[in-house]
């Protein structure tokens, strides 16, 4: 095994200690593998402040200088990409082939920042449409904003992180991370990367502290943007201390799938135990919530019980384990208690529904209503609910009878019901043939309702993170 980061966090260029650590817990084994040092008031002002001297000239390098730094990332997270997956598995427990996948995605996403950080679009406005304009002209660039603050969670500690860090560097914008308490050795690995290309200092610092400091500099004025990804509550919380920046949320769901009787059943059960199980549920468009239409209900279930039932469970270092423990303990018991009490309430448990310390086993609940929990909240956990339906508008209903607004699904080969379901559900993204649980990182990511505001995907971050800026120019007529 790689030796794990240092206690260490980073300010610049600089790395610096303090006197208060925090564990790093394994999730799997519940020991410690790491202490991270706490970022303390006088860190986080130092911070800032070097963000803020940073700004311009960082924003000044030219565009292909910032695209070979991100390009460099790409190489570097290539060429060490078993220490990343390695490091981002013993401190989140995913499992080990889920965190390759994601050091894959990770430097996808830095090569696509690379790419779009040479192509920033602009335009000319032409100004003689209006009478005693005639020799004017506009010419407008999109311009960096200035110092930025992401804050990320533990699900995926470095693709998550990279879609916050890569659009500001692309565009110029100093960049402050306040990774997740759980999972703060992989975005200091991605620090120690990035500190080595020789930016300006202050271009990104990489800050573990506590949720009360961090607020601290989501109130800052000097901070001209907040990118966040986590809990609803939490997120529009922030929004409202945040003041006049701009705010970025990506925030929760309770995705959900609708089944019609013409749909490869095959296809659809094994895509959907995928997606609700993949890293034991804790992404925000997991599978949760199943509508399967009455002719095919039976038959699908049993489909999808055979896959969840085939499914490995256990240690997350293993390449043949899918479904690993929650982030903790504490997680696990609150799956387990939102089990239990649709239960109790007349859901029906087809399998699973049982704990052992961090793990949860796969579970499916049928019969559920649609103010339990475990269908009208994020469960966060490997469950699935299925319920039936007999007309496909009221499973429109039913799917956008939530306060979240992610990302949902339709399994059918019509295409009328497809783009029915296009234009009546209240989502980010609409899916056909495709779980919900499925994101390219080029794509405008993001939801609507609870789920957050803005757009997460390379270019659409950019866009979110830059300034429209425009210059009018009188030119003299030409004289003939």
């Amino acid at each position: 095994m790689e030796q794990l980061p240092g206690p260490a966090f980073l300010i610049g260029t600089e790395w610096r200690e303090s006197s208060i650590r925090q564990s790093v817990i394994n999730p799997y084994t519940g020991n410690s593998i790491a202490e991270v040092c706490q970022a303390q008031p006088h860190d986080i002002e130092d911070a800032i402040q070097l963000s803020v001297s940073a700004f311009h000239p960082f924003a000044a390098l030219p565009s292909h200088k910032k695209a070979h730094a991100l390009l460099s990332i790409a190489q570097q997270l290539t060429t060490r990409q078993q220490e990343f997956a390695k490091v981002m598995s013993l401190e989140s427990g995913k499992p080990i082939t889920d965190a390759l996948r994601e050091v894959h995605r990770a430097i996808q996403t830095f090569t696509l920042a690379s790419e779009e950080a040479k192509r920033i679009p602009g335009e000319t406005i032409p100004m003689d449409s209006c009478p005693g304009m005639e020799h004017h002209m506009g010419i407008l660039r999109r311009v960096p904003i200035g110092p930025v603050l992401g804050i990320t969670p533990f699900n995926f500690p470095l693709n998550l992180v990279a879609h916050k860090i890569a659009p500001c560097l692309a565009v110029g914008n100093p960049f402050i991370l306040k990774p997740a308490p759980q999972t703060p050795l992989t975005a200091l690995l991605l620090g120690e990367v990035i500190c080595e290309l020789g930016l300006p200092h202050g271009t990104l610092s990489v800050l573990p502290c506590e949720n009360a400091l961090a607020e601290t500099m989501v109130r800052d004025p000097r901070i001209q943007a907040l990118s966040f990804t986590g809990s609803a509550p939490v997120g529009w919380s922030l929004k409202e201390k945040a003041g006049k920046k701009r705010v970025a949320l990506e925030l929760g769901g309770n995705a959900a799938v609708i089944v019609e009787p013409d749909a490869d059943l095959k296809v659809a059960a094994q895509r959907c135990a995928a997606g609700g199980l993949s890293y034991s549920g804790q992404t925000c468009i997991s599978v949760q919530r199943l509508y399967i239409h009455n002719d095919v209900y039976d038959e699908f279930v049993k489909l999808l019980l055979s896959h969840i039932r085939s499914i490995p469970s256990g240690d997350p270092l293993k390449e043949t384990t899918v479904v690993g423990p929650l982030i903790n303990q504490q997680a696990a018991i609150r799956v387990e208690n939102w089990i239990q009490e649709a239960t109790a309430q007349g859901a029906d448990c087809l399998c699973g529904g049982t704990r052992q310390d961090a793990m949860v086993a796969p579970t499916v609940l049928a019969n559920v209503s649609s103010t339990m929990k475990v269908s009208c909240e994020e469960i966060f956990g490997p469950v699935i609910t299925v319920s039936r339906y007999q007309d496909f508008t009221e499973a429109l209903h039913q799917v956008n009878n939530s306060p979240y607004g992610l990302q949902a699904s339709v399994f059918t080969q019509n295409i009328n019901r497809i783009f029915h379901a296009y234009q009546t559900l209240e989502m980010g993204a609409v899916l056909a043939n495709e779980i919900p649980t499925w994101r390219a990182d080029h794509m405008p990511y993001g939801g609507v309702k609870d789920s957050g505001l803005g757009r997460e995907g390379v270019r659409y971050a950019m866009q979110e993170l830059t300034e429209p800026k425009l210059l009018v120019l009188n030119l003299p007529p030409l004289k003939t």
